[in-house]
C-alpha cells in the first residue's frame, strides 16, 4: 500500500471545508500569539472505524484551538465524520475508478437481448 497523499486526504476531508478551518485555526491562533504574546494551541485528531465488514473507514476529524486574548483565551472545536476507503493508493474518497463497470458480462444481473 503506498502512502496516503496527506494534502488530498486533508483536502477530501467534508469536501475541504475542515482544510479551510485549520487554515483559519492557524492563522488566528498565530496571530493572536503575536499580539498578545502568549502561547496558543491547535489539536487536529483523527478517529478511524472500520464501517461493517467492507474496505470502507469512517474518519472521525476533529479541530480544537485556543486563540490567546488579552484576558485569556478564545476556544472552538468541531468535529465531523468524512467515509473513505482503503485502497493500495492509501486513504481515497473514491475507489479507484467509481464510474467503472461494477459487473462482468457473466455476472450482468439482466443478460441483454439482441435483436
Amino acid at each position: 500500500m503506498k502512502p496516503t497523499d496527506v494534502t488530498e486526504f486533508l483536502n477530501n476531508l467534508n469536501a475541504g471545508v475542515f482544510a479551510q478551518q485549520v487554515a483559519v485555526a492557524l492563522s488566528s491562533v498565530a496571530a493572536g500569539v503575536v499580539e498578545h504574546h502568549k502561547k496558543g494551541k491547535v489539536t487536529i485528531s483523527f478517529d478511524i472505524q472500520q464501517i461493517g465488514e467492507s474496505n470502507q473507514v469512517k474518519i472521525t476529524h476533529k479541530l480544537d484551538f485556543a486563540q490567546p486574548t488579552k484576558r485569556g483565551q478564545k476556544r472552538e472545536d468541531t468535529a465531523l465524520d468524512t467515509p473513505m476507503y482503503v485502497t493500495a493508493n492509501g486513504l481515497e474518497l473514491y475507489m479507484s475508478d467509481p464510474t467503472a463497470q461494477l459487473f462482468s458480462r457473466e455476472q450482468a444481473p439482466v443478460v441483454a437481448k439482441s435483436v
